[in-house]
């Protein structure tokens, strides 16, 4: 989240690290908004310089990033545009709903945000920030934590029967005081979550900052992601006001039906 810690989610148990460590390389490139050299990758990555130089030149002999001659520095390669006409049309979900995330944004004020479910957190796939003076919103590909998000929550709930399990199966980080860490609190919460279709994460993350969730779903009802509100406790309070709440639930329902139509059309 801007303006403080992101609460992300690290890397899953049994992960091995030097593959951690390379896809965080090729990440902070990805996200970079202009070329990078070693010495700002190997410091976003928290690595040394001449471990961030040999995992970039093994992401650049595979294709993966290229080397500008003049400035040398990295950016994405050839072989992710080819990966990315592989990989199922995540982009098309956000260009999908994003109307439809613009009406929310309108009619609340606040942030709002797609995300999608990975094994290691919520991916946050599109973003639009509020109309508020002061923003308070989620960063393009970021990955928050499962237990204290709403996104998160609203996976645990309605995602796959093992999930919740896996994820309590490690301890909990603790981000801030209102952070929920313990097992029965948590599985108490998502039990909330279920009956009130909606997870809510005050606080949990950053202090000041709450955000609302709720399940997107495809047109056979599998879960394929969620769509939150994000604002400051101010404006978006521990207990959400009535017409949040119809926002964030109607946005949702909206977006289901989209996704069900456009898969109807392409079916």
């Amino acid at each position: 989240m801007k303006g403080g810690a992101t609460g992300e989610a690290g890397p899953g148990r049994g992960g091995v690290q030097a593959a951690d460590t390379v896809l965080s390389v090729l990440e902070t490139v990805a996200w970079s908004e202009e070329p990078l050299g070693v010495t700002q990758i190997a410091a976003a990555v928290g690595i040394a310089k001449g471990a961030a130089f040999r995992h970039l030149r093994t992401l650049l002999d595979r294709g993966y990033l290229v080397q500008d001659a003049v400035t040398s520095r990295f950016q994405l390669g050839p072989r992710v545009s080819l990966l990315g006409r592989l990989a199922p049309p995540a982009q098309d979900l956000a260009a999908l709903l994003r109307p439809a995330m613009r009406e929310a944004r309108e009619a609340s004020g606040l942030a709002v945000v797609l995300s999608t479910p990975t094994p290691a957190g919520a991916f946050v796939l599109a973003t639009l920030a509020g109309t508020q003076a002061v923003d308070i919103g989620v960063r393009l590909g970021s990955s928050l934590a499962l237990h204290a998000s709403a996104q998160g929550k609203v996976f645990l709930a309605f995602g796959p029967g093992d999930l919740p399990d896996r994820v309590l199966a490690d301890p909990l980080p603790r981000f801030t005081a209102h952070t929920i860490t313990a097992v029965d609190a948590l599985k108490a919460e998502l039990a909330r979550v279920r009956q009130c279709r909606y997870a809510v994460a005050p606080e949990e993350m950053l202090l000041g900052v709450n955000a609302m969730a709720a399940p997107v779903r495809d047109g056979r009802g599998v879960l394929v992601g969620a769509l939150a509100l994000v604002g400051s406790i101010q404006h978006l309070p521990r207990v959400p006001e009535a017409h949040h709440v119809r926002i964030v639930l109607d946005l949702t329902r909206h977006a289901t039906r989209l996704i069900a139509n456009a898969e109807g059309r392409h079916g």
